[in-house]
């Protein structure tokens, strides 16, 4: 065995990764001095893929299989770096493992409530609440974009961009699909392929994916949920006077549970009393309440209006109507005689007012001129 067979049996090394994680996205495979060994093997499973980056620049992408790290099978190292195929020595590079399965069971939600205008209840907030899955489908491109150097890159460091972005989509889609909220409940499954085609071309950048995408629930504020449930209550309770004759029966009914026979008694009390009252909420008697026919009272006799009179600049009065009828007698008050009462739009003669003026008629008008 030559010294050369030796050696290169020495530098013979086996990289693989297991992961018990389940939140690792990258792993980068640690030698000390990053230095891979000619000829090793490369093992790399389903739900992997191991990207080769040779001296800072990315050289290859493996998909599972295995692999033997030499330069017949690696034509892109072979451009990049002039191997020693005497001494098949170890050449510096880093393998980086990148887990290509779902990352399941993430949250999303609104921090803040979204505006948006319903079309039955106007400018309202919503907010809501989800799960989504991650999955890395281009592994150079999240390496390159996302991970950089970082030996070991696990889902909670992407997650919060990745949920700024599902929110950010989530509220423009809401806004713009002109959905009631009444109605958005039916239409989640609709609303979450809405979303996701949204975000795929953002995250897509990333070199990820989000293959599933789901609403959880759309909730409004306390206050209008408050009014809803109030709303729909008074729907369901439907025929107002049977509702409250089925309350007073219970009524009956646990009265006499409660008490025995006295609160029986009591609660039939109660109970016909709340029946009596729910089929006559305005308080009129009925059939068993009418009292026998009392006489009906008087009405209260008319008001009886005073006069004032304008004579020669000033106000005399007030006069009753009796008065009045005296200086129609003595001829002190005449048709043209300017009166005036309480309720009269201004002054009027004593003609133009048809309560005096049927005093003039008792007396014959003075005869005319030469008879």
């Amino acid at each position: 065995m030559g010294i050369l067979d030796f050696l290169s049996g020495q530098f013979i090394d086996v990289i693989h990764w297991t992961d018990d994680t389940r939140d690792t996205m990258v792993w980068r495979f640690e030698r000390e001095g990053h230095e891979i060994k000619y000829g090793a093997k490369l093992t790399v499973r389903e739900g992997q893929a191991a990207v080769f980056v040779h001296e800072g620049q990315l050289a290859d992408v493996f998909t599972p299989g295995l692999y033997m790290l030499e330069t017949n099978n690696m034509p892109i190292m072979t451009t990049l770096n002039h191997w020693d195929h005497g001494f098949k020595s170890p050449f510096k590079s880093e393998i980086y493992y990148v887990n290509t399965t779902r990352f399941t069971d993430l949250k999303w939600g609104t921090k803040n409530p979204i505006m948006l205008r319903d079309p039955e209840f106007g400018p309202t907030r919503i907010r809501a609440f989800g799960t989504y899955t991650v999955k890395v489908t281009d592994p150079a491109k999240f390496l390159t974009e996302i991970v950089g150097t970082d030996g070991e890159f696990t889902m909670d460091e992407i997650s919060f961009q990745v949920r700024n972005i599902i929110v950010q989509e989530f509220s423009r889609v809401i806004a713009a699909s002109g959905i009631p909220v009444l109605d958005m409940a039916a239409n989640t499954a609709d609303l979450g392929k809405l979303i996701a085609g949204a975000i795929a071309d953002t995250v897509a950048q990333y070199g990820i994916t989000i293959p599933e995408f789901y609403i959880e629930n759309i909730s409004l504020p306390p206050a209008v949920e408050a009014a809803l449930d109030t709303r729909t209550s008074r729907g369901l309770t439907g025929d107002l006077d049977a509702h409250m004759k089925y309350a007073a029966a219970e009524a009956l009914r646990k009265g006499g549970e409660a008490s025995g026979a006295m609160g029986a008694g009591m609660g039939a009390g109660m109970g016909m009393a709340m029946a009596q009252q729910m089929a006559n909420p305005w308080g009129q008697p009925t059939a068993q309440q009418a009292p026998a026919a009392a006489p009906m009272a008087p009405p209260p006799p008319p008001v009886e209006h005073v006069w004032h009179i304008a004579e020669n600049g000033q106000t005399k009065g007030p006069y009753s109507k009796a008065a009045m009828g005296q200086m129609v007698a003595d001829g002190t008050l005449t048709r043209a005689t300017h009166v005036w009462t309480a309720g009269q739009d201004g002054w009027k003669t004593a003609d133009e007012v048809a309560e005096l003026a049927q005093l003039f008629t008792v007396m014959p008008p003075p005869p005319p001129p030469g008879i």
